[in-house]
C-alpha cells in the first residue's frame, strides 16, 4: 500500500519553542493536551491535532506501527533537541480521529467504533501513515450488526481496502436491497466502477436465472399452447403468466427472493388465482401449489450468491 503524501507542511516546534511563543495561535498551551496522551513520561515527541489538541507519544511506538513515521524519523535532522525537550509535530487530522488512531498503535482501550463515518475516516488516516495494526482493528469491528446493516456501505469500504471476505458477506446482505431506490445511491456513488457493476450483476444475473428457469420444466413454458395434463385439451394457462411476472418483479425488487416463497406465493392475489385456476373441460386445478412452491424454492437457493459466485475476478481494489 503506497503512503499518501500529507497536503500541506507540518509545523515542527520544541518545548522550548512553545514556552518562548505561548502568545502565538499555532501553538496550544500545555492544558491543551488530550488526558489520555498527558503524562507519558517515556514520550519524545508531541503530535497536534487540527484543533491543536496535543499527544504525548513515543517515537518508537511511531516507527514500529507506522511505515511512514519510520521513513520520516530516518531523515536526517539540521539540529538536535534540548535534552528533555520534545519536538511538536502537527497533522492535518482532526482530535477524533488521531485519538482513535494514536488508542490503537499505543494499546489502550478503543472506544465502540459504530458508526461509517468514524471507521472511514480512521481508514484514511491509517492509509496516509500506513498503520496496518489500526487498519486490521477495523476490518474486525465491522462484521458486527451495525455495519451489516448497510450492507452497500460496508462493500465499498471492503472493495475499497481489499478485504475479500468481507466484500463477499456484503454483497450477500444487498441482496436484501433493490439497489436502484434513490435512498441507496449516495451509497452506490462511493463504489469503484468494478465493484458497482459487480454488485449490479449479481442483483441482476439472480433475477435473469430465475426467469429463464421458470419456463423450463416442471414449469409452464407460456410461449405456445398448452395441453391440460389431465385430459390433454387445450388449457388457459394465463394466471400462471401474470404469477411468473410478479415473481420476476419481486426479485427486481429484493433479489433475495426470501419473500417470494415465504409470503409472495401464498399471499399475493396472484398467487391465489393461479393455485384457483381449473381447466375449463374437465374442472381439475392446472397448478400443484405444494410442487411449484417446492422447486421455485429450489431454484432459487441455487441462484448465486455473493459476487464471487459470477464467472467474473472478485472486484476488490
Amino acid at each position: 500500500m503506497q503512503t499518501a503524501t500529507m497536503l500541506r507542511p507540518m509545523t515542527m516546534f520544541s518545548d522550548s519553542d512553545m514556552t518562548d511563543a505561548s502568545e502565538s495561535t499555532l501553538i496550544s498551551p500545555p492544558s491543551n493536551f488530550h488526558p489520555l496522551f498527558s503524562a507519558f513520561s517515556e514520550a519524545d515527541i508531541i503530535l497536534g491535532s487540527r484543533e491543536r489538541v496535543l499527544f504525548r507519544i513515543n517515537i518508537a511506538t511511531l516507527k514500529r506501527t507506522s511505515a511512514w513515521f519510520r521513513a520520516m524519523f530516518s531523515l536526517p535532522t539540521k539540529a538536535a533537541s534540548p535534552p528533555g525537550a520534545a519536538e511538536t509535530l502537527f497533522l492535518d487530522e482532526d482530535t477524533h480521529t488521531l485519538e482513535g488512531l494514536f488508542r490503537m498503535v499505543c494499546g489502550l482501550p478503543i472506544p465502540p467504533l459504530d458508526s461509517f463515518d468514524d471507521i472511514e475516516t480512521l481508514l484514511h488516516a491509517a492509509e496516509k501513515y500506513d498503520m496496518p495494526g489500526p487498519t486490521s482493528i477495523i476490518r474486525i469491528a465491522v462484521m458486527r450488526p451495525a455495519f451489516l446493516a448497510e450492507p452497500i456501505r460496508l462493500y465499498a469500504v471492503a472493495c475499497r481496502y481489499g478485504w475479500a471476505e468481507e466484500a463477499r458477506l456484503a454483497s450477500s446482505h444487498t441482496l436484501t436491497l433493490g439497489i436502484h431506490a434513490p435512498e441507496h445511491k449516495p451509497s452506490l456513488m462511493k463504489l469503484g466502477t468494478p465493484a458497482l457493476l459487480g454488485l449490479m450483476e449479481l442483483h441482476r444475473s439472480r433475477r435473469e436465472a430465475l426467469r429463464h428457469r421458470l419456463d423450463e420444466p416442471p414449469f409452464v413454458n407460456d410461449m405456445g399452447d398448452t395441453a391440460c395434463s389431465h385430459c390433454g385439451s387445450i388449457a388457459d394457462y394465463h394466471t400462471w403468466r401474470i404469477l411468473k411476472y410478479a415473481i420476476i418483479m419481486e426479485m427486481d425488487a429484493r433479489p433475495a427472493g426470501d419473500t417470494i416463497c415465504n409470503h409472495g406465493l401464498l399471499e399475493w392475489p396472484a398467487a391465489r388465482a393461479c393455485w384457483d385456476a381449473r381447466c375449463l373441460t374437465c374442472n381439475r386445478v392446472l397448478y400443484d401449489k405444494a410442487e411449484t412452491l417446492r422447486v421455485v424454492r429450489e431454484c432459487i437457493d441455487a441462484l448465486p450468491q455473493t459476487v464471487d459466485d459470477l464467472d467474473i475476478a472478485l472486484p476488490i481494489a
